[in-house]
């Protein structure tokens, strides 16, 4: 039987190419889950529960409050929004949080400038028990998305055998090509399989989806981000050339904002997602969040650097038996961001270095601006040696550019 199913693959992903145009930066936006999961309880819980009034309400402070302007445009839905299937087979939204339907929503979403995602699952059920996507329904259901104009589908992997998942990603991305109407796809397939090649065929992947999840999901915890840090950063060399525009890694959602992160380790999880290209989905309550964590999530310098146009993903360059460590992003017109990241617990280190040390070129002269202070290094040659200082858990990010190229759109 293997033959032929490799076979079947081989000519669906010849015929489905996924290139819809779509994210050729990585997405920006706001994600229901991390911070309010599968709360349905609105008769106790009517502000923080899964309906249309919390999407509305995040829907105008990503409106009103600076977000939508600086990039964050999805407003994506998570699981538990599902209310069952009508006569027709057709999903339908729960009638009691969501009164007024899906489309509603998306309207609603697109009144203000924003987009909207909606999430279901390749298999019997959701992760929650809800109505699934089994194959039959994979057609019915783009045409349903497509029909209430959702700008992004996540499809889940929960209940699902790994047949089922290489034959219905593909299906999907057929289907939801074939609507004519576009629709981002945010695959989590790669995370059910392991992550890791010869499972994962991070090539067809680039054809099928335009983001994928490939680790476990993030919990509101440091130990957690460093985890997926840490998994990203060991398999790099298979990660690292999957990601460009159109088809990215995804590390999963920002913490900031939350009860699990620290000042610093906030900062150091929007340098270091940044960094990684990851997509900018944040999982907070937007009607509540503090200045201090607004400033981490809409520094201008950090999102530029993250929709960079060339969309490299970064890379871990140093280790360092001090628990220091370096990790170095190529941009846009000869740039660079560095991201110094201290694991240590103890006190700020003052660490050591030198641009020939992290590989930058002999013949130039650099310039580099600290991403979160503003403050401009100038005269850097490769051998010029500098210190920076690393609060415990923290970072110091740069965006570093030859001077020759002042003058010039940085």
């Amino acid at each position: 039987l293997r033959p032929p199913a490799v076979l079947l693959l081989a000519l669906v992903a010849q015929v489905l190419v996924l290139e819809n145009g779509l994210l050729r930066k990585p997405p920006m936006g706001w994600l229901a889950w991390e911070r309010f999961r599968c709360n349905t309880h609105c008769d106790e819980d009517p502000k923080n529960c899964i309906s249309e009034r919390l999407f509305m309400e995040m829907a105008d402070h990503l409106a009103q409050d600076g977000w939508r302007d600086l990039g964050y445009t999805y407003l994506n839905i998570d699981d538990c929004w599902i209310g069952g299937r009508d006569a027709k087979g057709r999903l339908i939204a729960d009638p009691k949080r969501f009164p007024n339907g899906i489309p509603f929503l998306v309207d609603y979403a697109h009144s203000l400038g924003l987009k909207l995602g909606i999430y279901e699952d390749l298999g019997n059920f959701t992760c929650m028990g809800y109505p699934g996507i089994t194959l039959d329904d994979v057609v019915q259901d783009a045409q349903t998305f497509a029909e209430w104009k959702v700008d992004m589908l996540k499809l889940d992997g929960c209940f699902s055998t790994p047949k089922e998942r290489a034959v219905g990603y593909p299906k999907m991305a057929a289907a939801l090509n074939a609507t004519g109407h576009p629709i981002a796809f945010s695959c989590s397939w790669p995370a059910y399989e392991g992550g890791l090649p010869p499972k994962v065929n991070y090539s067809l992947l680039a054809e099928i989806c335009n983001l994928w999840r490939n680790y476990d999901d993030i919990q509101d915890s440091w130990s957690s981000v460093l985890s997926i840090l840490d998994w990203f950063a060991e398999h790099q060399d298979i990660l690292q050339p999957a990601a460009g525009p159109g088809h990215w890694n995804d590390p999963d959602m920002l913490l900031i904002g939350n009860f699990g992160l620290s000042f610093e380790q906030a900062r150091a999880q929007m340098a270091l997602w940044t960094v990684l290209a990851a997509p900018l989905f944040m999982s907070t309550d937007l009607r509540t969040i503090s200045a201090q964590n607004v400033d981490i999530l809409q520094n201008p310098l950090m999102i530029k650097i993250n929709q960079d146009p060339l969309g490299i993903q970064g890379r871990r360059i140093l280790k360092e038996t001090s628990y220091i460590e370096v990790y170095l992003r190529p941009l846009a017109n000869e740039a660079s961001a560095l991201v110094f990241f201290s694991r240590r617990t103890d006190m700020p280190y003052h660490y050591h270095s030198s641009l020939a040390r992290l590989n930058f070129s002999s013949s130039n002269t650099y310039e580099a601006q600290d991403v979160y202070t503003g403050d401009i290094i100038s005269g850097l040659h490769s051998k010029t040696n500098f210190t920076v200082v690393i609060n415990p858990s923290g970072v110091v990010m740069w965006y570093l550019y030859p001077i020759r190229k002042l003058g010039m759109s940085q």
